[in-house]
């Protein structure tokens, strides 16, 4: 007996079922920060042997190829040989092709038996092994999921701006910074050179008032900041060092506001009227003192200024009256016009809603990067003709310690709501020509609150990896809690660890029975949370004698003003208020968190030194102050006393 009706049932099953397991039998689009545009699975896996190889096929690949090998030796301890030549199974091949639909950044990534990374520039290349790169840190064997990739950004420009005027930072930590930006694909880094803090907390004396300008200085000595300054030549440098990343520094003078670093040093030309952190724009003196500076990094077949864009700042002049008003708009334009006249393109925080005149500003070729809309209407903006950088102060400026702007990003808010046509309460379309694209900043705008560069990129590490995905794939399919769940699994960048992490999962990383004096520990620090316990015999030490010191830090048995347990980073000390006593044997505890350090003697808690609030003109004004460390490891100090038993956690048990 037949049943046609049941066959052909069941056969219908069979075929769903069928395409079911092809289906499954596919690879998932792998986790990638930016998230890839397209992926097509298919069935396997690439595995890497001993035997890898890079191949490349065009000379303008080889520095790609080069640093690809160091990278992967430094995430997987293997170093690819690199050739050029027939590819054979096994190898990674780089090669340029045509393909007008991926633009200037776009690649694509075919993973068969070998891996096969094209793209019609060199910088597709680049981003295609950073993909690569991040793929295979997430497994152990380093595997890659057969199947192809394209992928390509929604908007050009992608990055972040660092305050140094307020705050020295490192020259050092903004390499790592750079190479942090490039391995999420974001392509410039804003560099911030010159600003002052606010005179309310420095009794309101201009004079004593904060202030810094980072560039080494021929045209005028002195100018420079003697509490930290890039030299020329390693500015210079770090922008080509950046370069072979991909990623742009763009260097900022700030005028002819957040000037006071510039009055300190040449005070006629300071504003009486508006402010000694203003510039007097009547004085012509003030013009003469500019284009000298200007041309200082900017002259020369080999300026110091290297990448193709100088921001000049503009922003939060006065518009006291329409005197000062066309006075500004004819400053700016002038010194859009001058930085041009050196062969580079100007740059200009938004300010001409701010400032209404009759005065022209130049709009050609000038990039507008738009914070604030009461300064500088983003429609207005566009209608005149600037292209723009979305950097909505409200959504991405961060302030440490501030009671105003962000401590921490909202980035699930950022994730879920933002991309950068969303300007303030202004919405453009998505990849509106007027928008080049978006950034984050950071803002150090307290001085004196205690703030390291340690704390500073313990906010700026998880805005970047958001930010890296909403300016390549403004639209992404992952939802936050899985991207948020997932982005840790992934490195900083090959070679950078400036987070201090140590180990994947919660528990004891390090331990060794004694501590000898002047060893050397296998990391350098760990960072926030930590644990590190010892036993100490003590015995008398000398002032400044210390425990351990790192690049960034010393923690000291006994400090070197009042011999106390504490410790020093940034220009930074603090203290328990403990000294043991000669021949007393203790356990010492110290735990670091990202608000505060404690110690315990004796699994007691001694002293918790936490955030504090200090006060300012008759409590008129205040500010915090945080006392945090991210744990030296590297090196122990020439101590007398014996150190056994140490243990060091990274978590803080409850």
């Amino acid at each position: 007996m037949r049943y046609p009706i049941l066959n052909k049932f069941i056969g219908t099953l069979c075929l769903l079922l069928y395409i079911a397991l092809e289906i499954s039998a596919q690879n998932t689009k792998p986790f990638v920060i930016p998230e890839l545009k397209e992926w097509k699975g298919k069935e396997g896996y690439f595995v890497p042997n001993s035997q890898l190889r890079i191949i490349y096929n065009e000379p303008a690949l080889q520095k790609i190829a080069e640093t690809f090998a160091d990278d992967y030796q430094a995430l997987f301890g293997i170093r690819p040989q690199i050739a050029q030549g027939k590819v054979n199974k096994g190898d990674f091949f780089l090669t340029l092709k045509t393909d007008r639909k991926l633009g200037k950044e776009g690649y694509t990534i075919d993973i068969t038996d070998y891996v096969k990374v094209s793209a019609p520039e060199t910088a597709g290349i680049y981003w295609g092994t950073r993909t690569l790169l991040q793929i295979g840190e997430q497994n152990d064997n380093h595997q890659l999921p057969k199947g192809l990739i394209r992928d390509f950004p929604d908007y050009s420009m992608r990055g972040f701006m660092i305050d140094c005027g307020r705050k020295y930072i490192p020259i050092n930590y903004l390499r790592d910074l750079a190479k942090v930006l490039s391995y999420y694909k974001m392509n410039v880094l804003h560099v911030h050179l010159n600003d002052n803090g606010f005179k309310q907390f420095f009794n309101h004396d201009w004079d004593k008032t904060y202030a810094a300008f980072r560039l080494e200085c021929e045209t005028f000595p002195g100018l420079t900041a003697r509490d930290g300054y890039y030299t020329k030549q390693e500015f210079i440098e770090f922008q080509d060092e950046a370069t072979t990343y991909f990623v742009e520094i763009i260097p900022e003078i700030d005028v002819p506001a957040h000037t006071l670093a510039f009055s300190h040093y040449k005070p006629e030309i300071g504003s009486k009227q508006y402010g000694m952190d203003h510039l007097d724009l009547s004085n012509p003196e003030t013009y003469t003192f500019l284009n000298a500076l200007f041309k200082e990094y900017l002259e020369g077949e080999e300026p110091v200024f290297r990448g193709p864009r100088v921001h000049i700042g503009t922003d939060e002049y006065s518009n006291k009256d329409k005197e000062v008003v066309e006075q500004f708009r004819a400053f700016t334009d002038h010194y859009i016009r001058y930085v041009e006249s050196f062969g580079k393109k100007a740059c200009v925080w938004g300010a001409l809603t701010h400032a209404p005149g009759e005065t022209p500003v130049k709009v050609e070729n000038v990039d507008m990067f738009t914070w604030n809309n009461n300064f500088a209407n983003p429609r207005e903006m566009a209608k005149l003709g600037y292209k723009q950088i979305c950097i909505p102060d409200w959504a991405v400026y961060i302030v440490p310690l501030a009671p105003y702007y962000h401590d921490y990003l909202d980035n699930k808010y950022l994730y879920e709501e933002w991309t950068p046509a969303h300007v303030g309460k202004v919405m453009f379309d998505e990849k509106d020509p007027a928008i080049l694209g978006g950034m984050f900043a950071v803002w150090n705008d307290l001085v004196g609150n205690g703030i390291s560069v340690k704390d500073i990129h313990h906010r700026v590490f998880p805005s970047l990896q958001t930010m890296a995905m909403k300016t390549w794939n403004a639209n992404p399919l992952i939802t936050f809690d899985i991207f948020d769940s997932n982005r840790m699994a992934l490195s900083e960048a090959p070679g950078v660890n400036q987070l201090g992490r140590i180990g994947d999962k919660p528990g004891l990383v390090y331990e060794t029975a004694n501590v000898q004096p002047g060893a050397k520990l296998p990391f350098p620090e760990i960072g926030y949370n930590y644990t590190v316990t010892f036993d100490l015999d003590a015995q008398s030490e000398a002032l400044g004698t210390e425990l351990f010191r790192s690049p960034d830090a010393v923690f000291y048995l006994s400090d070197p003003v009042s011999g106390l347990f504490g410790f020093a980073r940034d220009g930074y000390l603090n203290t328990f208020g403990f000294s043991p006593y000669p021949g007393e044997k203790i356990n010492v505890r110290i735990e670091g968190d990202p608000l505060s350090t404690s110690l315990y003697i004796n699994g007691k808690l001694f002293k918790k030194l936490d955030v504090q609030m200090q006060f300012y003109n008759s409590g008129k004004d205040s500010m915090k102050y945080i006392r945090t460390l991210v744990f030296p490891l590297e090196k122990a100090g020439n101590f007398k006393s014996r150190i056994t038993n140490l243990k060091v956690y990274n978590h803080i048990p409850k």
